[in-house]
C-alpha cells in the first residue's frame, strides 16, 4: 500500500488497463487505486464517466459519486461503496482505449503539478470539494444528452487536485463546476424560453 501511495496515479490507472478481452468491475478499479483514497476514487469516476458508453450509462456511475462525495463531507478517513455497485463493470477494452488518451495528458498534468495553495485542503477545503462534487454528481445522474461531460470532467480535477494536493488545480476544478452549473441554467432557461414560445403559439 505504502508503494501504492508513492507511485503517480498514471502509473496506477495504466495498471488497470492490461490488454486482454473481458470486464472490469468499478470495486477492481478502485482497489487499484486504493492508497490514495477520495481523491482517486472521484478522479477514477469522474473518468468513468467521461468513458463513451451508451445512453444512460452516466445515470447508473453517477450514483457512486452520490455516495462517495458525502463521506468526505463528514471527514470519512476511507471510501466506501455499497457491493452492489462495486460490482458494476465496464469492458476493459473501452477504459484502455480511454486511458490512452487521457494518462498522456494525467502524467502531463503530474510532471507541472506541485503542493501549493493548501489552505484550499484540510478539514474544510475537503468538505467543500465533497460539497461541489456532490452536486456535480446530482447533475450526472439526470439523463440529459452531451450535458454530463463537463460536470465529469470536473469531479476528474478535483479528485486530481485532492490526490496531489495542488491548490491550482482545486481553482479550476471550482471554474469547470461554475461552468457547468452556468451551461446547465442556459439550456433549462432555453428549455423553458421554447415551450413557452411553443404553447404561446399554440392555437385556443
Amino acid at each position: 500500500m505504502e508503494s501504492e501511495r508513492r507511485q503517480p496515479l498514471s502509473r496506477l490507472l495504466m495498471a488497470l488497463c492490461p490488454k486482454g478481452p473481458g470486464r472490469i468491475s468499478l470495486g477492481e478499479v478502485i482497489e487499484g487505486v486504493g492508497g490514495r483514497a477520495f481523491g482517486a476514487v472521484l478522479f477514477i469516476l469522474g473518468l468513468l464517466n467521461l468513458l463513451p458508453l451508451p445512453p444512460g450509462a452516466t445515470t447508473v456511475l453517477g450514483f457512486p459519486l452520490l455516495i462517495v462525495s458525502p463521506q468526505l463531507i463528514v471527514g470519512r478517513r476511507a471510501p466506501w461503496l455499497p457491493a452492489s455497485l462495486t460490482r458494476q463493470t465496464v469492458e476493459r477494452a473501452t477504459l484502455r482505449r480511454f486511458c490512452a488518451r487521457a494518462v498522456p495528458i494525467l502524467r502531463r498534468i503530474e510532471r507541472l503539478s506541485t503542493h501549493r495553495l493548501g489552505f484550499l485542503f484540510g478539514r474544510i477545503g475537503d468538505s467543500a470539494i465533497g460539497v461541489v462534487c456532490g452536486l456535480l454528481a446530482a447533475v450526472l445522474v439526470l439523463p440529459i444528452p452531451l450535458g454530463n461531460m463537463l460536470p465529469a470532467a470536473s469531479v476528474a480535477v478535483l479528485g486530481l487536485s485532492l490526490v496531489q494536493r495542488d491548490g491550482v488545480l482545486t481553482l479550476i476544478g471550482y471554474a469547470m463546476a461554475a461552468l457547468s452549473a452556468a451551461v446547465l441554467i442556459a439550456g433549462a432557461a432555453g428549455i423553458w424560453l421554447a415551450l413557452k414560445n411553443l404553447l404561446h403559439a399554440a392555437p385556443a
